[in-house]
């Protein structure tokens, strides 16, 4: 009887938020309160740790050619798209 509990309630919170989130006016309050969280969140975040939250805030939009992580990170990416254009082009 247990294991049929599970997820009925799973199926009904699914239903009741669907219902909920069906207006617009509740759906910007979602929003509302997922962006106060989240704004929350940073702040605490950056509060325990600022040096990262600078550094965050300047290496983005501005990427360093030394920083080791992004730059094979970027270069994976990269291969990725040639790696796909190659396959392709081998099927023909």
């Amino acid at each position: 009887m247990s294991k049929n509990i599970n997820p009925l309630f799973w199926v009904g919170l699914g239903i009741a938020g669907a219902s909920y989130l069906s207006k617009q006016e509740n759906r910007e309050k979602v929003m509302e309160f997922y962006q106060t969280a989240k704004q929350k969140v940073v702040d605490f975040l950056c509060e325990q740790n600022p040096s990262a939250c600078e550094d965050l805030l300047e290496k983005a939009g501005n990427p360093d050619p030394h920083d080791l992580g992004d730059t094979r990170m970027v270069g994976e990416g990269a291969m990725y798209a040639v790696d796909y254009y190659n396959k392709e082009e081998q099927q023909k």
